[in-house]
């Protein structure tokens, strides 16, 4: 783990987070693909925005097994629980690749809900949008096949139908995340995965490229996507 110098590398595309990294109580740090920023069971007394790559947060019970809870992204707060008095993390944040973290103290925090309104504005932003994405995950997992819910996943990773238009991204999430994340296998993801690429859907060579065609399909049901239900059931 490093602190940023004084002068930062640049990265494309990336939008001004000033909002977010002015003031006390804010620290910037690059952490490498795979690292910890926290862990579960630590103390809790920092919130946490995305300012570059990925990062994802894991759930490990108490026989040791591991969920997946969200991948973040860019313009992203998390570990926002603290601010409800959660003394402990309830889970665990890595880096999914290289990424930039600003860190917030919880006072600082606090201080800047109360009196920066363009603050508080982006924060509640992401509450409610965080809010409607775990609406709309509860219904996928309850009434979705699994391979709508990849397909929908693989989308949202990609950047389809973000707001702002974001530039669409290759897929870099391991299959086996991207199993625990629907809630399958990674062998029934190795599947569908290979079905999406034979229906011209994705390319996947290591990283995954999403097509155009994929979005269409889950919009329209179209018979790529039934005849990979059919398949499975």
């Amino acid at each position: 783990m490093q602190k940023s110098q004084a002068t930062p590398p640049s990265y494309p595309h990336a939008p001004d987070y000033s909002l977010v990294q002015i003031g006390a109580g804010r620290t910037t740090v690059d952490y490498r693909k795979t690292q910890n920023i926290y862990v579960q069971g630590e103390v809790a007394d920092k919130v946490f925005f995305v300012e570059h790559g990925r990062v994802k947060l894991t759930v490990t019970s108490e026989h040791g097994k591991e969920a997946v809870v969200a991948i973040l992204e860019e313009g992203q707060f998390f570990g926002e629980a603290c601010l409800n008095d959660h003394p402990l993390r309830p889970s665990t944040a890595s880096a999914v690749n290289n990424c930039r973290v600003t860190s917030i103290t919880k006072s600082a925090m606090l201080a800047a809900i109360h009196h920066q309104p363009k603050f508080s504005l982006l924060f509640i932003n992401h509450m409610l949008n965080r809010n409607s994405r775990i609406e709309a995950d509860v219904v996928d997992q309850l009434f979705n096949s699994s391979e709508k819910r990849l397909a929908r996943l693989l989308l949202l990773l990609a950047n389809y139908g973000k707001e702002g238009s974001p530039p669409i991204a290759p897929v870099t999430v391991s299959q086996e995340t991207l199993a625990a994340m629907i809630g399958t296998t990674r062998s029934r993801v190795s599947h569908f995965m290979n079905k999406f690429r034979k229906a011209g859907l994705i390319d996947y060579n290591g990283t995954i490229v999403v097509h155009q065609s994929l979005l269409n399909s889950v919009l329209h049901d179209a018979p790529s996507i039934r005849e990979l239900e059919d398949e499975a059931t």
